[in-house]
């Protein structure tokens, strides 16, 4: 007996290497559509097109196979995530975007990858449709509108709505259907120039029966159960355009803090015209009160200023608008500047020259401006030798000077500029200059050391420049060396003290800086300057940051720390320390890196080591995890039916998994194993012991048992080697009935989504579409296809071939079942199980091609003759089909549809049941009962075999 199960044991071995082949495999992409879909086009024109009502919820899931488990993302046709994501979507497998909005239709990307070979990529186009309400306009022709619509006048009426798909119009007079030809005083037509998305109504030459109810009715022929929508217009001979007054100046000049009032009030058109309030260089301000015409502007700002127009629209004609400009007066900014005798080649101010002192300030309104001028606090009138002008405001807008010719000693003194506005309500400014012998034009210079200077990133520096003279000028700071911004994002920074000052100085700012004299507040001479260079140090930046290195016992490993850049670079040093322990240091020589060897690992070398490479500024820092921690485990989901029913309340669970870089460390001993019920806070815990190496691509299953029906479980595995825990791995485990290895019964009317875990063969030339009646469009194809599900229900789900372009004849869909495990009665010898197959087809069209059964046993690669098969017009109804199989192993059946000549030649299937025993009825268009294929009896032996050693262990 010994001997028997120890041949037994050998076998499952051989068997498990030959399963566990290609157990690693790239990802495979197919997108699911779910959600509030109104329509889907499987494959139309070589594109799978889902079309959702806006509004509604769009779901879309991204349905991926390949070991380990793909990474998935989603993305929107430029390939970048959009930002209209809920980021919790773009690398979920569903995609759900709730009240889709019309701008966020269009071509959908599904990317997964794990890895190995290429990324998979799966796309769907997304049209959002949508049926805005319809407006109509009312013209006249170009050169006979008046202000009303008198007889002999040639109307317009355009209706216009915003739809997808393109709208369809139609025009009603009264109850009458108006329509080209009907009505020789009316026209219908579409201008090409709008693609025919409007429809215009001409009326030539008014009729007294023209004066009548006009309806527009725009559709969308009830597509997504979108509803037809209509607008009524009342044509009569008072219909007129709109007219306006506004009953305000223009401009409207306040002071800050005022309440502005706009009123505005129609006074001509039918039908009345309804207003509103724009302004001009954006939205109308937050606090804004607006009551019909009349708009209100509480305690306005400067920034409350502009344009503001009054619109009228009744849809007849033109909208009419009439505009007013707010101005809220403002004084700021008052500069001056000196000008010595600009006839002689000197910058200093001499008794018996000239010199000129202007000043300068920004005025709103420009035109309410006034200056005057002061000496020692006393009015100063112009005269021959004090001439005070104001220069001309389209060269020099806000500016007086006073001209001081023939200076003499008793000129000397304090002068005062005043600026003030006519309209009173804003303080004054004041700007007071001293002319005295001390006054001299300004010299700059650059303080001894502080050029250059050297500072540290993230310090605040100062650049300084000292400015002599009197009055002292404002000083300009900019770049020298290169047309680059200064700190604060402008091309020159002002500085009153001559200090420019930089916060959190970064290595981008090294350089040098021009500092200059500007004209204000000082003199109006040839500006001087200076230029300070800057050094900004900064620490090392090398690679890797940080480095994760598992690794067994007694192995080498080898460290690499690389210096990016430094400033200084030429004073490097490095030390490698594990933990606080400095293991060795050294300078830099002429390499830019240094590496640390660790021969012959041992249980005290595991831990943190860090280089540090080191300049005047700073470190930089490589830190490396040597671990002996284990990789995770990676969960197999590519099973298929891991999960299976053993008893009424209970079912268990076939757990699969794959040991990521096994090699990398020391051998696994052993996994541990936790498991709570979801929802629940206790894990429980046990140990899977392992014995031998586990090879890359080994496929490790362990059999969760006594699960309750129908609750979710927490599975965690965590791989245990000499060093201790590795890294763990979570998964949810699901109840997922009626899909069960040990068959007894299975029954799917595709009513549900995941259509009861069929899937698409992925050899076939195009996919089977779920759908029911209520929502599929027969236009194209309306001589083929059910009317209802099997049960005569427009609302029942049903599976079809669509044969449409750009099908063509011969071409193949098929659709597989789950697998199914079939148990024998004896364990030791041949299985003589008997099921009933049975589904319902419907065959109608002209076009209509051939629908084939399968069996496919566990390891068949071709398929045989099949075990039924059934061609051309059935006729407008639903059939069954039920036809007895014996599988002699695990097995899944195939429904193949095969496309006819044309395109009326739908093909659909729904109630698809498999049932323990025999049919009771013969069955219908039977071919034969399929044989076991070539080799199946090897299947069959190894499969008995593996199951009475199951059992025997039990």
């Amino acid at each position: 007996m010994d001997l028997v199960f120890g041949l037994l044991w050998l076998l499952t071995v051989f068997l498990e290497g030959i399963y566990c082949q290609g157990v690693y495999a790239p990802p495979t992409v197919r997108i699911m559509h779910s959600g509030q879909a109104c329509n889907i086009e499987e494959e139309r024109y070589t594109e799978r097109v889902y079309t959702i009502r806006e509004g509604e919820t769009l779901e879309l899931t991204c349905l991926v196979t390949g070991h380990p488990r793909p990474q998935i993302r989603w993305t929107k046709t430029a390939g970048s995530a959009s930002d209209r994501f809920q980021d919790s979507s773009v690398f979920n497998e569903t995609l759900r975007i709730t009240k889709i909005l019309r701008h966020q239709g269009g071509r959908y990307y599904c990317k997964a990858e794990n890895g190995l070979g290429s990324p998979a990529i799966k796309s769907i186009r997304v049209d959002v449709y949508y049926l805005d309400d319809p407006v109509v306009t009312v013209h006249q022709s170009i050169g006979e509108a008046k202000e009303q619509f008198y007889y002999e006048r040639t109307v317009f009426l355009r209706c216009v709505a915003n739809s997808n798909p393109p709208v369809r119009y139609s025009w009603r007079r009264g109850r009458e259907i108006l329509s080209q030809g009907s009505d020789k005083g009316v026209e219908i037509y579409e201008p090409f120039f709008t693609q025919g998305e409007t429809k215009i109504l001409k009326l030539k030459n008014l009729r007294p029966q023209d004066y009548a109810n006009y309806s527009c009715i725009a559709s969308v022929r009830n597509v997504c159960g979108i509803p037809d929508k209509m607008v009524l217009f009342r044509l009569s001979n008072r219909t007129a355009s709109p007219t306006i007054k506004l009953l305000v100046d223009d401009p409207i000049v306040v002071n800050p803090g005022q309440t502005v009032t706009l009123v505005c009030t129609t006074s001509g058109g039918e039908p009345a015209p309804a207003l509103s309030w724009v302004r001009g260089t954006g939205a109308l301000p937050e606090k804004s009160v607006l009551n019909v015409g009349t708009l209100t502007l509480p305690a306005v700002t400067s920034e409350d200023a502009g344009v503001y127009s009054c619109v009228a629209n009744n849809n007849v004609g033109n909208p009419a608008k009439k505009s007013t400009t707010i101005i809220v007066r403002a004084l700021k900014k008052g500069r001056f500047w000196i000008t010595p005798d600009p006839y002689h080649n000197d910058d200093n101010i001499q008794i018996g020259r000239e010199v000129k002192i202007s000043c300068q300030v920004e005025a709103t309104p420009p035109e309410e401006l006034m200056f005057s001028w002061l000496k020692n606090g006393r009015a100063l009138r112009s005269s021959e030798r004090m001439v005070i002008t104001q220069t001309d405001p389209d060269v020099s807008p806000g500016t007086t000077n006073l001209d001081i010719i023939d200076l003499k000693f008793t000129d000397f003194g304090t002068y005062t500029c005043m600026a003030s506005l006519k309209g009173g309500g804003i303080p004054e400014i004041s700007i007071d200059v001293n002319i005295s012998s001390t006054t001299v034009p300004p010299n700059l210079t650059v303080p001894r050391g502080k050029s250059p200077l050297v500072a540290q990133e993230g310090e605040t520096v100062e650049l300084q420049c000292l400015v002599s003279g009197k009055p002292k000028p404002i000083i300009l700071w900019s770049r020298a060396d290169k047309e680059v911004p200064m700190p604060d994002g402008t091309m020159q920074m002002e500085s009153y003290d001559g200090i420019l000052r930089i916060v959190n100085v970064s290595r981008e700012m090294t350089g040098s800086y021009r500092c200059q004299t500007s004209q204000y507040n000082g003199f109006n001479v040839k500006p001087r300057e200076a230029i300070v260079e800057l050094i900004v140090q900064y620490p090392p930046t090398v690679e890797p940051v940080f480095t994760e290195i598992r690794q067994g016992l007694s192995r080498n490993i080898v460290m690499n720390c690389r210096v990016l850049r430094a400033y200084p670079s030429r004073v490097l040093k490095y030390e490698w320390r594990l933990g606080s322990r400095l293991l060795t240091s050294s300078q830099f020589d002429s390499r830019d890196d240094t590496e640390y060897i660790l021969r012959n690992l041992q249980r005290e070398s595991y831990g943190e080591y860090t280089c540090d490479i080191i300049n005047e500024a700073g470190a930089g820092r490589c830190s490396f995890l040597v671990t002996g921690k284990a990789y995770p485990p990676e969960f197999y989901y590519d099973t298929y039916n891991p999960l299976w029913q053993n008893r009424p309340r209970v079912y268990a669970y076939k757990l699969q998994w794959t040991q990521m870089n096994p090699n990398a460390v020391d051998r696994i001993i052993a996994y541990r194993l936790g498991i709570r019920q979801a929802g629940q806070q206790r894990w429980w815990e046990q140990e899977i012991p392992i014995s031998g190496m586990i090879q890359k691509g080994e496929l490790l299953t362990y059999n969760l048992t006594e699960l309750i029906k129908p609750e979710a479980y927490e599975v965690r595995l965590t791989p245990i080697t000499k060093f201790g825990e590795g890294d763990s791995t979570i998964r949810i485990v699901k109840y997922s009935a009626p899909t069960n290895p040990h068959l007894r019964e299975f029954h799917c009317s595709f009513e549900e989504e995941s259509i009861c875990m069929f899937t698409q063969d992925k050899s076939d030339d195009f996919d089977w579409t779920r759908h029911n009646a209520a929502t599929r469009q027969i236009m194209y194809t309306p001589n083929t296809g059910p009317s209802s599900d099997r049960t005569g229900s427009k609302q029942g789900f049903y599976m079809y071939i669509e044969t449409s372009r750009p099908r063509r004849e011969g071409e193949k869909a098929r659709l597989l079942t789950p697998i199914f495990n079939v148990a024998p009665k004896n364990p030791y010898g041949a299985t003589n199980s008997a099921y009933c197959f049975s589904f319902y087809y419907h065959m109608y069209g002209r076009h209509i091609g051939t629908l084939n059964a399968y069996l496919r046993l566990k390891g068949q690669t071709s398929l045989e003759s099949p075990m039924w098969t059934l061609s051309g017009n059935q006729g407008e109804r639903w059939w069954q089909a039920r036809v007895n199989i014996h599988p002699t192993s695990s097995f899944q059946m195939m429904l193949e549809g095969i496309r006819g000549p044309g395109m009326e030649g739908d093909i659909a299937i729904d109630d698809v049941s498999i049932d323990e025993g025999e049919c009771g009825d013969p069955p219908p268009n039977n071919l034969r009962s399929l044989a076991p294929p070539k080799g199946a009896h090897i299947w069959q032996l190894c499969v008995t075999l593996l199951l009475a050693l199951f059992s025997h262990r039990r």
